[in-house]
């Protein structure tokens, strides 16, 4: 059976993908940023990256929504609100277990709260997956994919090709800064440029003010 004309402008490509996911990435950084401000009184970077103030968990989120959109839609609200607390849980708890076993660090547990769920997630931050999940299906996601649709020209996607070839950049710049991070506190050397350049501009301290919650997973 032949899609409609609805169906067909409704199809979810790369380009939306790598825009929700790179609008989403911001978007969490700067809301827990603003979180972090009226809870705690001051400033503390929320940054997962180092040259741009994206946090690609959040970004990664956005998509996992995105590519259930289409079964979430049409479904009623506690029913999505339900599926997201568990798809978000589980989301967080893999991303922490991810984190954990690539970069021998974490940034978040819950081993000393009540609802925390095997320390990588918890109950509480389930049901804001839920709430977000309703807030992203209802309301975020139409209007993102309009917005996003306007770009979806020839110097927009050439636009968006280098924009995306940058943040590959960053996450690789980004993953030699923390897993260097990890042979200093191994003892390692440095003994090539890589190392040295990290040593001298990205050292313990001033990652210490990008990443204040990031420890090691085995201290040692």
């Amino acid at each position: 059976m032949d899609k409609t004309n609805n169906e067909k402008n409704n199809e979810i490509s790369l380009f939306h993908l790598f825009w929700i996911f790179y609008i989403c990435c911001f978007a969490g950084v700067v809301v827990e940023t603003i979180w972090c401000i009226i809870t705690n009184g001051f400033f503390e970077s929320r940054t997962a990256l180092i040259l741009e103030p994206l946090n690609p968990v959040y970004g990664l989120g956005g998509v996992l929504l995105t590519l259930l959109y289409s079964k979430l839609h049409t479904k009623s609200n506690i029913f999505i609100f339900l599926s997201c607390m568990v798809i978000g849980g589980t989301f967080e708890y893999f991303c922490s277990l991810f984190q954990e076993l690539i970069y021998g660090t974490i940034s978040w547990q819950y081993y000393s709260d009540t609802f925390g769920i095997l320390g990588r997630t918890s109950l509480v931050y389930s049901v804001f997956w839920g709430v977000l999940g309703i807030s992203y299906i209802r309301l975020i996601y139409p209007f993102l994919f309009k917005q996003i649709s306007r770009i979806n020209t020839k110097t927009g996607k050439i636009f968006t090709f280098f924009l995306a070839l940058f943040v590959c950049f960053d996450i690789l710049f980004t993953s030699g800064a923390v897993l260097r991070r990890e042979e200093r506190r191994e003892g390692i050397p440095a003994n090539n440029v890589i190392r040295v350049f990290y040593d001298e501009y990205f050292h313990d301290d001033i990652l210490k003010k990008i990443y204040p919650h990031m420890v090691p997973a085995n201290p040692k």
